[in-house]
């Protein structure tokens, strides 16, 4: 269900002016929650321009890759495409007060950053939009059953042109799969995992929008037209996901006092730290 906040024309607000409790209880409920034109046209230039600076250069260095398999890339705010002040420009995006009053709404204690990732339309055409939770790459089904309803990875989807943007099946970030939707996601039965699904829910998006949404709910982007998406991954500390995490995306020291509000980094570099104690 798209938060009634989603459909006002949110340029004209700030993150102090955002209904918290709503997008909360949104969140909890559907598993996710969109707001339109969150972002302004200067932010969604600023942010492209070092975006597809990344792309570019990741294009150039990945061409097999990118031309049969790839649908997406990760560690944007990494140091091996980026110098130093296209990263803390990342960094000063990734923790503004508009993502941050998004962030604090639904983690309430101690969010930390993991990730971002990059997606866009494959190359390959038998590559094919399909459905997944994102902990099926790390866990078989009894555990994927117990860890949807623990600890969770939130994405912030923020899309730098129009696309068709999302699919997703509300909900299924605290529920398990039904028959349909298992066979379909897991390809059992004869069925393929880029069928339609009876539950989905398709999510259009603009550039200036702002998708969140839960890792572990049932969901697919769709492929098509300027796709080109930047997705933040936040988590709660209370998880157990400093291994996930690499340190190169993280800002160094000097780079921390360029950053207006570095806590979502701190709480990432404190929980690295006392991993590797």
């Amino acid at each position: 269900m798209v938060s009634n906040l989603g459909e006002l024309n949110c340029s004209k607000l700030n993150g102090d002016q955002l209904n918290s409790d709503k997008l909360n209880d949104d969140y909890e409920d559907q598993g996710y929650f969109v707001i339109r034109e969150y972002f302004n046209a200067a932010e969604i230039a600023s942010l492209r321009e070092v975006v597809l600076k990344f792309h570019t250069l990741w294009k150039h260095d990945n061409a097999e890759f990118y031309k049969e398999v790839a649908f997406n890339s990760s560690l944007i705010t990494g140091s091996e495409y980026l110098g130093s002040d296209d990263r803390v420009k990342l960094f000063n995006f990734i923790s503004s007060k508009k993502m941050m009053a998004i962030v604090d709404a639904v983690i309430k204690n101690n969010p930390a950053f993991m990730n971002t990732q990059l997606f866009f339309n494959p190359i390959n055409p038998e590559l094919k939009d399909f459905w997944h939770r994102d902990c099926q790459y790390d866990h078989d089904v009894d555990v994927q059953k117990i860890v949807i309803h623990e600890t969770q990875v939130l994405h912030l989807r923020v899309p730098l042109f129009d696309e068709l943007g999302m699919e997703l099946v509300p909900g299924t970030h605290k529920r398990w799969d039904s028959e349909e939707e298992f066979n379909v996601r897991q390809e059992e039965k004869g069925r393929l995992s880029n069928e339609s699904l009876s539950t989905g829910k398709q999510i259009k998006l603009a550039a200036g929008d702002l998708l969140v949404f839960s890792a572990d709910m049932i969901h697919r982007g769709l492929y098509g037209m300027d796709r080109l998406a930047l997705d933040i991954l936040v988590f709660d500390s209370a998880g157990d996901f400093s291994d996930y995490i690499d340190p190169d995306c993280l800002p160094d020291s000097a780079m921390l006092d360029h950053i207006d509000d570095p806590r979502l980094f701190i709480n990432t570099l404190d929980l690295k730290s006392k991993s590797e104690v």
